[in-house]
């Protein structure tokens, strides 16, 4: 393959499509020539990437791992990158916010500033997320990702290999297909490092104080930005146009606190 377009895209997601994770990561190194990110949440799914990428002998050197480092992440995000680091023998690339834009939206908006309006919190998605991740895929050919068409109605037409214009790179999703099940099985299976949070209730896990565990029979990304209007689940990272306006209909319902919020069901366990 030569320059990244559409075609090509379509093409590799054909390909793709029938073979087991394994050989889905071969291909795509063999096919996609030039740098290749893996963007890792150290979620579940991600986790299950990583695990895969190692066991390819892909991640170290041909497949560069790297994550966005918010600044609002959990302890145990924390304590499952450093786990993941020790159990595969790799460092995880760090690409943090920017300084001068987090001082300066803490001084406009407030510390979590970002709950009193859609706008605000994609501005702060913005400077934490998408920029950073901007310079994690500068100069890359190929961008792999974690995604799910499971996940939610916004990501239910994820496919395996996508052209992405606005980066003009193809962006890679080895689990499109997958279903929560089947990563849960393949992490227990094979004794994959995962962040506890998991067992508590939490599917999608994020920054902190934007992030919540589900209720029983709730969508996996509903304790995203719960306060907000359902619809509306993604920071910018994986829609069409990054740091999109709100709509109209988008503006956050009444702010839950975490202590107004019920007993939660662990939906994973091993």
């Amino acid at each position: 393959m030569t320059r990244p377009d559409r075609q090509t895209a379509e093409s590799l997601a054909e390909r793709l499509s029938g073979l087991d994770l394994t050989r889905r990561l071969h291909l795509i190194a063999a096919e996609l020539p030039g740098r290749l990110v893996f963007t890792t949440s150290l979620g579940v799914e991600d986790q299950a990437l990583t695990h895969a990428l190692a066991m390819a002998g892909l991640a170290k050197g041909r497949v560069e791992i790297v994550t966005l480092d918010t600044g609002r992440l959990f302890p145990e995000t924390y304590d499952t990158w450093t786990e993941t680091e020790s159990a595969y023998g790799i460092r995880i690339a760090a690409y943090a916010p920017e300084r001068a834009a987090a001082e300066a939206f803490v001084r406009d908006e407030g510390i979590n500033g970002f709950r009193r309006s859609v706008a605000a919190r994609q501005a702060c998605c913005g400077f934490r997320k998408v920029e950073p991740l901007g310079r994690a895929l500068d100069g890359a050919s190929g961008w792999l990702t974690g995604l799910r068409a499971g996940q939610s109605a916004n990501r239910a037409e994820t496919p395996l290999a996508e052209f992405d214009p606005a980066r003009g790179l193809i962006k890679l999703n080895p689990l499109a297909d997958w279903s929560r099940a089947q990563v849960d099985g393949f992490v227990r299976d094979n004794f994959v490092p995962y962040n506890v949070l998991h067992d508590r209730g939490f599917p999608s896990i994020g920054c902190a104080p934007c992030t919540r565990a589900v209720k029983l029979g709730e969508p996996e990304r509903a304790g995203r930005w719960w306060w907000e209007q359902e619809d509306k689940k993604e920071c910018g990272l994986h829609v069409g146009r990054p740091g999109a306006s709100v709509q109209p209909g988008q503006e956050p319902a009444a702010f839950e606190t975490t202590q107004d919020q019920t007993a939660r069901q662990p939906e994973f366990a091993r």
